[in-house]
């Protein structure tokens, strides 16, 4: 039976059906092929659910057919217990003789013990199809895997001479600078709904006053995390109002929220590396992934320890004269979207690129 990369490429589209709903765990998309014909497909729907392989299986109506198949599968088949029972053990059972793989699960400890199962039950493995456009797609589940932090995009707006808003010193004294046109304010809403937390820090929590939500587009509202080192935040602000949760950073505990604010407080030495400690917190909670919308200190801090994977960087043609200076960031600019007033411009970090 020949092994075709379009049936491949068919289980990387299944696997995106999935986005916004399975992390931490990757998006994974499974199709069972007979002399070139699918009879089953399926991807991963939602974290804690069945995976892809077993939802592909269950959809073969003629179970018989699976011994003469060959499954497509965008990620190694699990070869432990987790959520559910390994995917590598079912597919032996089914007796299906054939599998594809993209690429192999990167968590150091079960990479490749999945193929291993497999191919000492006697089943003929091939790996590496469509290996790249694999990766891609689960960058963050990999950066996760290897790194034990969250998948960081960097997002902010600046004026054509350099500016990221005014000089303010509060909401009441003077409104943000709207560089942003209600396109891109609704595209960075979508961004929102794809990530699984998003942080900005104290001066920008103070004078925006944001909610921080995916309000203007579909979707789950991500975690909101905030850096308050000295609790400086009023309690009545829009980040506590239970509209999704919120994580705070602070150097000592602060009086505790009612449960319908649904903020977690979480100590850490701000005389150490804030960001590593932040890092190492937001994967234990399982943030997967996370936006950071400013401010442009917060912004350089992420920058400059090099602790960042994607930017989106939009510029306008508006002129501000001056204010608060955009942060720079050298990265590798891989795709330029045109807007009305505006262009939008997506860099990748050159580290992540290359391990990617």
């Amino acid at each position: 039976m020949s092994i075709k990369t379009v049936y491949m490429e068919r289980a990387l589209q299944l696997a995106r059906k999935g986005e916004g709903s399975t992390g931490p765990n990757p998006m994974v998309g499974a199709v069972i092929v007979h002399h070139d014909r699918i009879i089953g497909e399926g991807y991963h729907r939602r974290y804690g659910e069945p995976h892809a392989e077993v939802n592909a299986i269950a959809a073969v109506k003629e179970s018989s057919l699976l011994s003469d198949a060959t499954l497509y599968v965008s990620l190694e088949p699990c070869a432990h217990h987790g959520k559910t029972p390994p995917c590598a053990a079912l597919i032996v059972s089914r007796k299906i003789p054939r599998v594809v793989v993209a690429v192999t699960d990167p968590n150091p400890m079960v990479s490749g013990k999945g193929i291993a199962m497999m191919r000492a039950a006697g089943v003929e493995v091939v790996e590496g199809m469509l290996e790249k456009e694999a990766r891609k797609l689960n960058r963050a589940f990999f950066v996760n895997q290897l790194h034990k932090r969250p998948y960081v995009i960097l997002k902010w707006a600046e004026s054509r001479d350099g500016f990221m808003d005014h000089e303010r010193t509060s909401l009441d004294e003077r409104a943000p600078a709207m560089i942003s046109n209600p396109l891109t304010q609704s595209i960075v809403h979508k961004f929102r709904t794809e990530v699984a937390g998003i942080l900005v820090g104290t001066n920008t929590a103070l004078l925006d006053d944001p909610q921080l939500t995916s309000r203007k587009w579909f979707g789950a509202h991500p975690t909101r995390v905030v850096i308050d080192r000295k609790n400086r935040i009023p309690s009545d602000a829009a980040l506590f109002n239970g509209t999704a949760p919120t994580i705070i950073f602070s150097a000592l505990a602060r009086k505790p929220f009612p449960p319908s604010a649904r903020v977690k407080q979480i100590i850490i030495d701000f005389n150490r590396d804030t960001i590593s400690q932040m890092m190492s917190h937001l994967f234990e909670e399982k943030i997967h992934s996370l936006l950071v919308e400013g401010g442009a200190r917060l912004l350089r801090s992420f920058i400059e320890t090099g602790l960042w994977d994607e930017a989106y960087v939009e510029r306008s043609e508006l002129l501000l004269g001056d204010g608060v200076k955009a942060p720079e960031i050298q990265g590798e600019i891989i795709h330029v979207e045109k807007y009305a007033g505006s262009l939008q411009l997506h860099l990748k970090s050159k580290r992540t690129r290359n391990f990617l």
